[in-house]
């Protein structure tokens, strides 16, 4: 739950909506669960419509977000932060995904701004 949290926070800050993510758990046993998430994730991305054009963005512009998230997210320190807060869930036992998603935007905020504003520049000078 704190990686999906951690995706979603990232794919806002980015300006691509973040219902274009989704993660669910179903087991082997539960087939009709899974056809149902599978049906309502589908259906929920055919409203959201194409990715970058539904959320005003040219292809040039959703390359370069795409881009900065990509570098975020491989980026040490934010892993680094991810595991803190992981510990912090574990210990703490937060086990809502409201408490983890709360927890992710307090502890990850700051790394995660810091890491697009360097990330931006990082992904301009390689072009």
């Amino acid at each position: 739950m704190g990686v999906s949290a951690l995706v979603k926070k990232v794919l806002a800050e980015v300006g691509i909506n973040p219902d274009r993510f989704g993660l669910q758990w179903a087991s082997a046993a539960e087939a009709p669960r899974f056809v149902k998430l599978i049906t309502d994730f589908t259906m929920k991305t055919k409203e959201l419509g194409p990715i970058g054009q539904a959320e005003g963005l040219t292809p040039e512009e959703l390359k370069v977000r795409i881009d900065k998230a990509l570098a975020l997210v491989s980026d040490r320190k934010l892993r680094i932060a991810l595991g803190n807060a992981t510990k912090t869930i574990r210990k703490e036992a937060i086990f809502t995904q409201d408490g983890i998603t709360a927890l992710i935007e307090e502890k990850l905020s700051k790394t995660i701004t810091a890491g697009l504003e360097g990330g931006g520049a990082e992904v301009a000078a390689k072009k």
